[in-house]
């Protein structure tokens, strides 16, 4: 089995040393719950690496959205290359639930569009999980959603080996029967095709490149291949091979037949149930749709919405669980809850939202009452699933710690930088006094955030500022995400000096530049200005040695002198150990532009690799293989932005552009 093994060109710095050898040791300890309390730019990802490297076991991140999931799947891809790193999100673009709204009598049909790279990751974590241990996935909580079977996944797997007699006719029933169409054509993701004695798979899960070709010999397996499906050339010869499903959701024939049965049976007993009630109109709608459903699985193996019948194909008793990502991990896995102050109520926030839609469904003869089993998992059963947990905050709520066996803070950045000065002015001639920090930030080439309760405050301030000969900015939620990211970034490299917003604390990029952060209406009651909110808000200022952060207020609310009482007492801890120490701190902001900079680089050298590869396939000087190409390469530029693979987006943009200055559009 291969260890998990970090790296990364420094080692632990500051307290994460001790933060990780307590949590480690809690772990080993058998502590259920514990709780890393890291302040902003401690560096509390680079602790969790560590901790996994020491206890050596399958881990399961959570996220509590997609943007901070990819910005951990990366940073965990870094620090373990050898091993199996996984993301495990929603794989919908867009989704819109099937609902029924009772008081217009209007049926909402379910309609979704999946992206499917981000499948093709989800079937890449489970076929992780069931092929090795190294493995961590990096989830949001689309990972307590029903998934499929792991028993079943696994069960119906092919193993391919060597010397082994095989039927081209079986395998391919096989295939078809795991979700695999056949194209002999095109070999594609999810695509399998037969010539002659030469069999070639594409499995779903694979990389966007990767296959598998088998070489028969009077029906023996004579060769087995790991191919690049685009050039056919050999990558890796190998003794046997295991392809796994191509979707989540597989059933073995003989039980999809049973479940029909199960489903039929339903079915009569709840039309008795609607006529008893006299409501004609919805059994008559329930027995038209269910029917069709069924014949559908009888017939194809699959039917639109089979995800609603998951608990009788399953042969779940009514209430049971459904499998779900959290099932395919060994039992001594580790979870560590990202964020846990947002994560873990979002979790538990999920299973009320479902049913209450579903309820509509099935009251109104949309649906079975089974339909309710395909359901995420509830707060309780979540808890008992998991085995060993460490939840991850600057800002651990109450039952966190409560929970927790040990809190372990980590309060000392390994830059040493402190937690800002926290400065509380009254409201009364706050333009005048946020103009003059503006100013003088802006003499010392630093960035200044603005952050206000309401859109239009935003965009209002965001006028007056201009007025007054300011380079200002607004973000807010109905800015799109690429422009979101264009944004951070003007702000970092100085197109312009103020940035402003309503909540500034997800956007998922450290700003080292800014020394100046306003907050205006501190004093007001709610989520915006809670204590937690304000000492995340405070911790953005964290990055540059000249952090100030100004409290606009005119009175000291409880969640303000709570705010203040924590920055303060880290503060002291950290310049005591700067001072132990003889650490200056200094604001690293080149180290995070280099970043940038390397990352832009990679991206450009793969969309030029992949653009060599494509035009090789296509006669640019042919305009309609030129407009076929450059039609790919947006579509492939959108999944980019997407899946928040901005710079990759942008090099493709800058491809596409080259071709048609060369070539012509």
């Amino acid at each position: 089995m291969r260890k998990f093994h970090v790296v990364a060109p420094y080692e632990p710095a500051g307290d994460q040393g001790q933060a990780i050898d307590k949590l480690a040791e809690g772990f080993f300890r058998g502590d259920k719950y514990q709780t890393l309390k890291g302040v902003t730019g401690s560096g509390k990802t680079f602790t969790m690496a560590k901790i996994i490297e020491r206890v050596q076991r399958p881990t399961l991140i959570i996220s509590h959205n997609k943007t901070l999931s990819a910005q951990l799947y990366r940073e965990f891809k870094s620090f373990f290359p050898d091993n199996a790193v996984e993301y495990f999100v929603s794989y919908y673009d867009y989704y819109q639930p099937e609902a029924y709204v009772p008081a217009r009598d209007l049926y909402i049909e379910k309609d979704a569009s999946i992206n499917d790279e981000i499948d093709r990751l989800r079937l890449a974590a489970t076929y992780s999980l069931m092929e090795r241990r190294d493995v961590i996935v990096v989830a949001t909580v689309s990972c307590i959603y029903g998934l499929g079977m792991p028993d079943l996944y696994k069960e119906m797997r092919i193993h391919i080996e060597k010397g082994q007699a095989l039927d081209t006719h079986k395998l391919a029933e096989q295939l078809v029967s795991l979700q695999y169409k056949r194209n002999d054509a095109i070999l594609e993701r999810g695509n399998f095709r037969i010539r002659g004695d030469v069999v070639e798979i594409f499995p779903a899960y694979m990389e966007t490149d990767e296959a598998y070709k088998i070489e028969l010999d009077w029906d023996v397996v004579a060769r087995i291949r790991r191919i690049n499906a685009i050039s056919g050339n050999t990558s890796e010869e190998l003794d046997e091979t295991v392809i796994y499903p191509a979707r989540h959701f597989v059933v073995p024939k003989n039980m999809l037949l049973d479940a029909t049965a199960n489903i039929q049976k339903e079915l009569d007993e709840r039309l008795e149930e609607l006529h008893a009630q006299n409501k004609v109109l919805e059994a008559e709608r329930l027995k038209t749709r269910t029917t069709y459903d069924i014949e559908m699985m009888k017939e194809m193996g699959y039917c639109p919405g089979i995800e609603n019948y998951s608990g009788p194909i399953a042969g779940r008793t009514r209430g049971e669980p459904p499998a779900t990502l959290l099932h395919y991990f060994p039992d001594d896995f580790l979870c560590m809850i990202d964020e846990a102050h947002v994560t873990v109520s979002q979790i538990g926030a999920m299973y009320e939202g479902d049913r209450s839609r579903k309820q509509n469904l099935i009251d109104f003869g949309f649906r079975l009452p089974s339909a309710l089993d395909n359901r995420p998992l509830k707060f309780e059963e979540f808890r008992k699933k998991l085995n060993q947990v460490i939840y991850v905050s600057a800002t651990p709520r109450a039952d966190e710690i409560k929970q927790s066996s040990q809190v372990v803070e980590q309060l000392i950045r390994p830059t040493g930088l402190l937690d800002p000065v926290v400065d509380v002015r009254p409201s009364e001639g706050q333009m005048e006094d946020i103009y003059k920090e503006i100013k003088a930030r802006i003499a010392k080439n630093e960035r200044s955030l603005v952050l206000t309760l309401t859109k239009k405050m935003a965009e209002d301030l965001t006028d007056y500022l201009t007025g007054l000969s300011l380079k200002v900015r607004y973000i807010h939620s109905e800015v799109e995400t690429f422009e979101r990211v264009e944004l951070l970034k003007g702000l970092r490299s100085g197109e312009f000096d103020v940035l402003i917003g309503i909540n500034l604390l997800r956007e998922g990029i450290d700003l080292p530049e800014v020394s100046y952060i306003a907050i205006l209406d501190a004093d007001k009651i709610g989520f915006l200005r809670s204590a937690t909110s304000l000492i995340q808000i405070i911790g953005r200022a964290a990055r540059n040695s000249n952090g100030t952060v100004v409290m606009y207020a005119d009175r000291m609310s409880d969640a303000m002198k709570e705010a203040l009482t924590e920055t303060q007492r880290r503060r002291e801890l950290q310049e005591s150990y700067n001072k132990e120490h003889n650490i200056t701190p200094t604001t690293i902001a080149k180290a995070v532009e280099d970043i940038l900079v390397r990352r832009e680089t990679d991206a450009h050298e793969d969309a030029k690799v992949e653009l060599e590869a494509l035009k090789k396939s296509a006669n640019l000087f042919a305009p309609a293989q030129r407009h076929k190409l450059i039609a790919a390469l947006k579509k492939e530029m959108g999944e980019a932005a997407d899946k928040l693979e901005y710079e990759r987006a942008a090099a493709l943009r800058d491809q596409i552009t080259e071709i048609q200055n060369q070539y012509g559009e």
